[in-house]
């Protein structure tokens, strides 16, 4: 993991349970600022952060799961990150078949433009290195995108369509 130095002024660690509450928080500041109905529906009960609450749980000690948070001067999360990796079947585009997903980063917006998400990344990007993932796959705000797009991401070839049964 990566440490605290003048170019990355971030410490970034590993979630651990007592976070929980504030992951469920940050995540759900997420879809607040992507905002629109897919992402935040009129529907939503909230009955999704209590699942997200057990998932969380269950993920933080998972091999193939990464969370990664940085805390505030406040005593708060500041930033979060996760990071998956899934294993799919070998391609010509794929040797190996492992993939890597980053399931959303976020920062409270008291602690933006201190360089948390860029940590989180880097972080992130090391891991997935160290799990010999071939791809890391990623959906970006636009808020996020340039900072992804200076880590090296840039448009993905596959075209990108969903399904909800």
């Amino acid at each position: 993991m990566r440490q605290r130095d003048e170019r990355d002024p971030s410490r970034v660690r590993q979630a651990v349970e007592y976070d929980l509450v504030e992951l469920v928080r940050l995540r759900a500041l997420l879809f607040e600022d992507l905002g629109g109905d897919f992402f935040n529906p009129a529907s939503a009960d909230g009955a999704w952060l209590d699942a997200l609450a057990v998932v969380l749980k269950e993920q933080l000690t998972a091999d193939t799961v990464r969370i990664l948070v940085v805390d505030g001067d406040d005593g708060a999360v500041a930033a979060c990150g996760i990071g998956t990796v899934e294993q799919r079947l070998p391609g010509p585009h794929l040797c190996n078949g492992r993939i890597g997903q980053v399931l959303g980063v976020v920062t409270d917006p008291a602690h933006r433009r201190r360089g948390h998400s860029r940590s989180i990344m880097r972080s992130l990007l090391d891991w997935f290195r160290d799990s010999d993932v071939s791809r890391v796959d990623l959906h970006a705000s636009a808020e996020g995108e340039p900072l992804y797009r200076a880590l090296g991401f840039t448009e993905h070839p596959d075209p990108s369509l969903y399904w909800r049964p």
